[in-house]
């Protein structure tokens, strides 16, 4: 959620707003959706939304968000392998269902949007990539990984070329390709 602006949120309002965003998202795309049109739909007031986020980049994204993170849960198997497999096969499943291609339209919106790119950024990307650190850190303490891994080049590399194939190359992107990804760059890091 956004800075503290103004009373506490109602969290039905707050709620009605964010399905409201998100269904909006889903029905139009991103750049469909107005403030107006949350506003509608959530019945309440544009003043509502205003004192509760910014722009209509940042309520958007906490719709987003919200759905999401509910289809992207951490995993902890107790294996690090399995972890990481898990959660970026989740991730792929995610980018190419109907709700990822949303994920796609923001990536693409953020290139001449600079507040939305930004608040992708922070509040999706770097809140993933806080996650496979925690997974590998798990991974390290357990003594599967090497000690002195580059934590965040082998993010990249796992997860830099599902996002190649979706944003670039149009090529597939199913679980045996994320699962030959995470077995090539954990491979090479194992501690035995």
């Amino acid at each position: 959620m956004q800075g503290k602006r103004g009373r506490p949120r109602n969290v039905e309002a707050q709620s009605s707003i964010l399905s409201a965003s998100y269904e909006l998202l889903l029905e139009n795309g991103f750049g469909a959706v107005t403030v107006d049109k949350i506003a509608e739909r959530a019945q309440v007031s544009k003043a509502t939304i205003y004192k509760w986020w910014p722009n209509k980049a940042a309520v958007v994204m906490d719709g987003f968000l919200s759905a999401a993170s509910a289809r992207l849960p951490v995993p902890d198997t107790g294996s690090v392998f399995q972890d990481i497999l898990e959660h970026a096969t989740n991730m792929a499943r995610f980018m190419t269902s109907q709700e990822g291609s949303i994920f796609l339209e923001i990536i693409g919106e953020g290139q001449v949007d600079s507040a939305l790119a930004e608040a992708f950024r922070t509040r999706y990307i770097q809140p993933r990539r806080l996650e496979v650190r925690g997974i590998m850190d798990r991974g390290i303490q357990r003594e599967e990984l090497k000690k002195h891994v580059d934590i965040a080049l082998c993010t990249d590399l796992i997860y830099g070329p599902i996002f190649y194939r979706l944003l670039v190359t149009g090529d597939r992107v199913d679980e045996h390709y994320v699962e030959q990804l995470v077995t090539h760059v954990l491979g090479s890091i194992r501690s035995v």
